[in-house]
């Protein structure tokens, strides 16, 4: 009987409190970084980068989007294929200089790194992104292309 007690009480863990959005905030808050509120999250922004931050549905901070602040907006990076670019909401761009790579990277990891969320190996590796535009088949996302051998009908 005693020895069954000391096995459950080994084994028995506290939960983890889960962080809330909020207090995930305030965290940044004390880690440095500017917060302000947006129609669309919680913009967070430090060093001339920011990310915008929505709740998850464990109720947690998530980085929904990230990159340079070109005033009111964030410009997300993108690639080209032959060239990454930051592009902003309203269709501004500007090339993603090895500087500007860098610090996002950096940007990125410690915000991670203060809302404790988990950092994955291929994060690790260089500056991701989400959006690719380097596919230039033109109509290749809208149906059956039309194959050159075949006359279109008039």
């Amino acid at each position: 009987m005693e020895e069954r007690f000391l096995i459950a009480m080994f084994f028995k863990r506290e939960q983890p409190k889960a962080p809330r959005i909020g207090e995930q905030i305030e965290q940044l808050s004390a880690a440095g970084f500017q917060t302000r509120s947006s129609h669309r999250g919680t913009v967070v922004l430090k060093g001339g980068f920011a990310a915008l931050l929505r709740e998850n549905a464990e109720g947690a901070a998530a980085v929904a989007e990230s990159g340079l602040a070109v005033g009111e907006e964030i410009a997300v990076l993108t690639d080209l294929g032959f060239q990454k670019i930051f592009l902003t909401p309203h269709g501004r761009r500007m090339p993603a200089l090895s500087e500007h790579l860098t610090g996002l990277h950096g940007f990125v990891e410690s915000i991670q790194l203060a809302l404790g969320q988990t950092r994955f190996y291929n994060d690790g590796l260089g500056t991701t992104n989400e959006k690719h535009i380097y596919d230039r088949v033109e109509g290749r996302d809208h149906g059956q292309p039309a194959r050159p051998w075949e006359k279109t009908k008039v």
